[in-house]
């Protein structure tokens, strides 16, 4: 037998209109071109994978798969380190959205110069910028979806724009 959640918040923008001009004006600013959108929905169909999100999940699986990516790319963004698929820069951007996530290591920061150089040797300054900007794009849309809890669409991708 499935279990069926309802979803708690629907269409918080039915509350909150405004809502909708923050959400366009992040992919306005994530859709600079300096970072592929490609690499931009894999990092967020990574943080939907984190936070246990289907919502999220499905709707990046979808935009995902509407920009051409293989199956085979798709899935094996939930064990990203081990798998083949994966360029130094999309890695490098996934290993930064998994720190800034994630509980750090031993109560060490989330994200180490380390890390960040790494990430800086693939993004130039702009890129980067908006790299953070498109994880703080994902981690407002996971308190949209882990409180409210709508419903699992793959229509939205139809919406997309490149």
């Amino acid at each position: 037998m499935t279990k069926t959640t309802l979803s708690r918040m629907p269409n918080p923008a039915e509350f909150v209109p405004e809502m909708g001009d923050v959400s366009a004006a992040l992919f306005r600013a994530t859709g600079n071109q300096s970072v592929p959108r490609t690499t931009i929905n894999l990092v967020h169909l990574r943080a939907g994978q984190i936070v246990n999100n289907t919502y999220l999940t499905i709707l990046n699986t979808s935009f995902l798969r509407k920009a051409g990516e293989s199956e085979e790319r798709i899935t094996a963004v939930s064990s990203w380190p081990d798998a083949p698929y994966f360029t130094d820069a999309e890695r490098a951007a996934l290993a930064l959205v998994e720190a800034t996530l994630q509980p750090a290591p031993h109560g060490g920061e989330r994200v180490s110069d380390a890390l960040y150089a790494e990430v800086a040797k693939h993004y130039d300054e702009k890129a980067l910028a908006t790299l953070t900007i498109a994880i703080g794009q994902i981690n407002f849309f996971v308190a949209v979806a882990v409180i409210g809890k709508p419903q699992p669409v793959g229509s939205l991708a139809q919406a997309q724009w490149d």
